[in-house]
């Protein structure tokens, strides 16, 4: 879950309100509040702000939503808990979360507006599961027939040209890219959780995400569909794929070109949901774990233990206080912030001992088709150069985001979630 954003700059008068005016009730965002154990995850889907907090602290948050004025809230929380609370400071928090609303501006009903939602019912309905199913049906029995469809490494290389090879894959990979963000989107929708597309990195990864916080303000049951999605969606396209090159199969055996691009973009497509298991880079299988296990933000967690197991180690102060992270957080990064460093270490020398190859192989046929291929040279030489440019360009674009998320990275100050004094 993210950490609270700071308040916008249109609840600054409710501040005001909040703090000089305690007979008069506040004014909130939709707010949505998700039981979860001792606690209760209350935020706003629209934002994605969401904070954690304990049982006493969301009953009074919640007779405040319900039009309960300041004062009276502040009384009858002592009488329920018997314990006073500055009602001020507590509503200074909400502020600061950008709970509450400036005067004069309206309620809406968020959800209701979010486009694609009926999309969404409709793709992930009982009648869409069928046909999914069907779908699947339909790939095994013709794997099963013709056995030339089924998923082999080599159906990758369907040209002797690495570079129409590398941007056949490239080109043919984004719509289905797409394909399976729009699904994350739609699975999300249907609940009423907007969705934004992005581009991020994971290690030396350029990858693309769709932005589901608002997931933590629904059951934990139903955020299981949306991380799902994408999976899901992927299975289904390399069935797709599967079927339309198995229907260009020729009867002496072999497929034509498009089948060809078929079978490679199919195989292509079954590495894409393998490297979805490689967790630890925050994939659809992560938020899965972190959903099933309960945690909030174990990610950032594993992190900040790490850097603290680091410092003391070399026997510095340790930055991060454990005291300020959420318990179940705590208590899986004990263990998960191993395995995160057992896969970083595996990612970067996967790194290691594929790209030096590919550097030494691409560059020394580069240098012998253009010294002893006199009539091959120009297309040899275009061709290796066009590939080594390609296969380093991912590379460096993730480079280059890392500096730029450097550069822009200050010191921050973990905010602490409202609870009553």
């Amino acid at each position: 879950m993210p950490e609270p954003s700071p308040a916008s700059a249109e609840a600054a008068p409710a501040r005001k309100t909040a703090v000089q005016a305690h007979d008069e009730p506040l004014a909130f965002h939709p707010l949505t509040f998700q039981p979860e154990g001792d606690e209760v995850t209350v935020g706003r889907m629209d934002e994605g702000t969401f904070v954690v907090l304990p049982a006493d602290g969301a009953a009074l948050l919640q007779r405040l939503v319900e039009g309960t004025p300041p004062r009276q809230a502040a009384c009858w929380y002592e009488q329920e808990y018997g314990d006073a609370v500055d009602i001020d400071d507590f509503a200074a928090e909400l502020t600061e979360l950008g709970f509450l609303r400036a005067d004069g501006i309206p309620e809406l009903s968020f959800a209701r507006s979010l486009r694609w939602r009926q999309l969404g019912r409709a793709v992930f309905s009982p009648v869409g599961a069928v046909l999914y199913t069907a779908l699947l049906a339909a790939c095994v029995l013709v794997v099963v027939r013709v056995p030339d469809a089924a998923p082999r490494y080599h159906n990758v290389f369907f040209t002797h040209y690495m570079s129409v090879l590398t941007l056949t894959l490239f080109v043919g990979q984004l719509p289905l890219i797409l394909a399976h963000e729009s699904a994350h989107a739609l699975a999300g929708r249907r609940l009423g959780v907007p969705s934004r597309l992005s581009v991020g990195r994971r290690l030396y990864y350029v990858v693309f995400e769709t932005n589901l916080d608002g997931l933590a303000g629904v059951p934990r049951r139903s955020r299981y569909l949306p991380m799902l999605a994408g999976m899901l969606t992927d299975v289904g396209c390399f069935a797709v794929l599967t079927l339309l090159a198995a229907g260009t199969h020729r009867a002496g055996g072999g497929f034509p070109p498009a089948g060809a691009v078929l079978l490679a973009l199919a195989y292509a497509t079954l590495l894409r949901l393998v490297w979805q298991g490689y967790f630890f880079l925050q994939t659809d299988i992560y938020y899965l774990i972190v959903t099933v296990l309960g945690c909030v933000d174990l990610q950032t967690t594993a992190r900040r233990l790490l850097a603290n197991r680091w410092h003391a180690l070399l026997r510095r102060p340790t930055p991060y206080d454990p005291e300020q992270w959420h318990p179940r957080d705590r208590a899986v990064a004990r263990w998960y912030s191993w395995l995160m460093v057992a896969g970083y270490a595996f990612c970067l020398a996967t790194l290691l001992l594929t790209l030096l190859p590919i550097l030494v192989h691409v560059f020394g046929t580069a240098v012998a088709r253009l010294a002893g291929n006199g009539h091959q040279g120009g297309a040899g030489l275009a061709d290796s150069l066009v590939f080594l440019g390609l296969s380093l360009g991912e590379t460096a674009v993730a480079v280059m985001m890392y500096v730029r998320e450097r550069r822009a990275s200050a010191p921050t100050t973990e905010v602490a979630a409202p609870a009553p004094a």
